[in-house]
């Protein structure tokens, strides 16, 4: 499979920031690995335009679950595709938070995208309660089993391990930590869509940055990272990709 680095700006970034794409565009014109970003909408269509042609994808970072109807303020999954995108993160801890999304929305959510053409990327993670509990696997078995479409397949579907405690806090679990996990998670998938798992990539995400991602990337299972603020700058996403390359 081909690694992935993927950047989520979160709510950060106007048009001024179109510079730092065309840094990241001229600087890694042929990646070794897939490049995305996930700008906030009001950039999806400006980027989508500025990578045309390019190593670089768009994504978006969320959608509603229907294709269209009277939900003002939302986005659904054809209107991505149409502005450009072809990845949609879902079920991002900061919306299951701050917004109170369930497992199964986040399903739902996923398979919209699907449907609307567009790759998914679902985000699992455990709270520092839940980890210092014990209940970490416990908490990500759930999560994939509420999120993860039955019958996913490895082509539309990507798997972002995101520890909540870790995301943009400096800290990040020790490496034998991170591969227990995503070995769980592989060991998960196969369990709920069979050979498919082993096509899936799974992401590492939570304070991702050029310090420590050639470390994180030799874990045995880590497919790529979801990179937050490190995203922002082409120079500090850059460095990543680089190393997800090597």
């Amino acid at each position: 499979m081909k690694k992935l680095a993927a950047g989520n700006w979160k709510m950060n970034g106007t048009a001024a920031a179109l510079a730092e794409v065309q840094a990241l565009i001229a600087a890694h014109p042929a990646p070794a690995c897939e490049m995305l970003l996930c700008p906030p909408a009001t950039l999806i269509g400006h980027m989508a335009s500025l990578a045309k042609d390019s190593a670089l994808c768009v994504g978006g970072q969320d959608c509603h679950p229907k294709a269209s109807g009277a939900h003002t303020g939302d986005i659904s999954a054809i209107m991505l595709k149409d502005a450009g995108a072809s990845h949609v993160i879902v079920g991002h801890s900061e919306r299951r938070t701050d917004h109170g999304e369930t497992d199964a929305l986040v399903q739902a959510k996923a398979v919209a995208a699907v449907s609307a053409g567009l790759v998914a990327i679902v985000c699992v993670g455990e709270t520092e309660a839940e980890r210092d509990a014990g209940r970490t696997l416990a908490v990500i078995g759930g999560q994939l089993d509420g999120s993860v479409p039955a019958g996913a397949v490895a082509a539309s579907l990507v798997v972002a391990y995101e520890p909540v405690w870790a995301i943009g806090t400096g800290r990040t679990p020790t490496l034998a930590e991170i591969a227990e996990v995503h070995a769980f998670i592989r060991a998960r998938l196969t369990a709920r869509i069979g050979v498919e798992a082993a096509g899936v990539r799974l992401l590492y995400g939570g304070s991702v940055k050029p310090s420590n991602a050639a470390e994180i990337f030799a874990v045995p299972d880590v497919d790529g990272a979801l990179v937050g603020g490190a995203s922002l700058k082409a120079a500090d996403f850059g460095a990543i990709v680089a190393a997800l390359g090597t």
